[in-house]
């Protein structure tokens, strides 16, 4: 294991224990001047697991992927990648004023 890449593992290893389908997860790591950069993509059905309540867990990953990189000396970002086709919801869930006009109530 080179030390270069536990940021990306120490990730891996994380989400994996998180989803319902780690045969799904995929990180891609970029190194440039600014640092390294991790994407992350996992499974559509496993966002809601990755994000969290408000935003919570990611913020819980982001932070602990910060701090693996600050022990190797290196600048970490994480960023998830939103699945093809996923809706996005506006606040507490509720679809976008798109999807409602489909309903036509």
């Amino acid at each position: 294991m080179a030390k270069t890449e536990n940021d990306r593992e120490f990730l891996e290893y994380l989400v994996k224990a998180l989803v319902d389908n780690p045969e799904d997860v995929k990180i891609e790591r970029k190194v440039d001047e600014m640092g390294v950069l991790l994407s992350l993509k996992v499974n559509p059905e496993d966002m809601g697991q990755i994000i969290g309540k408000e935003g919570s867990t990611a913020r819980a990953i982001r932070t602990l992927v910060r701090i693996v990189g600050i022990k190797n000396q290196a600048r970490v970002n994480l960023k998830i990648e939103e699945p093809e086709g996923g809706s996005r919801t506006t606040t507490r869930g509720k679809k976008s004023s798109e999807d409602l006009e489909d309903l036509k109530i």
